[in-house]
């Protein structure tokens, strides 16, 4: 891919994300985009109450994945990574 295609790729994965912030930010939680890796994974930081919620992977599964998946057809998977990780 070149680096336009890795920037569109990204701002797309973004745009979905920024439609599934108002839900999280209703619940006291967001997310962050960390990167989207090549082979279409995308990783993200949950924030706030979705960081340790005991429904974060379920969130994470239905709600975000399922939603970049469908805006984003080039996304294969999405993963959340620790608070504690570097990008």
């Amino acid at each position: 891919m070149t680096n336009t295609s890795d920037n569109d790729l990204q701002q797309r994965v973004q745009d979905a994300l920024n439609l599934i912030r108002p839900m999280l930010k209703a619940d006291g939680g967001d997310v962050e985009l960390v990167e989207v890796a090549e082979g279409g994974l995308v990783r993200v930081r949950l924030h706030g109450a979705c960081g340790g919620c005991p429904m974060a992977a379920l969130t994470l599964q239905m709600g975000i994945e399922r939603t970049l998946k469908d805006r984003v057809p080039e996304v294969t998977a999405v993963e959340a990574v620790s608070p504690r990780e570097t990008e």
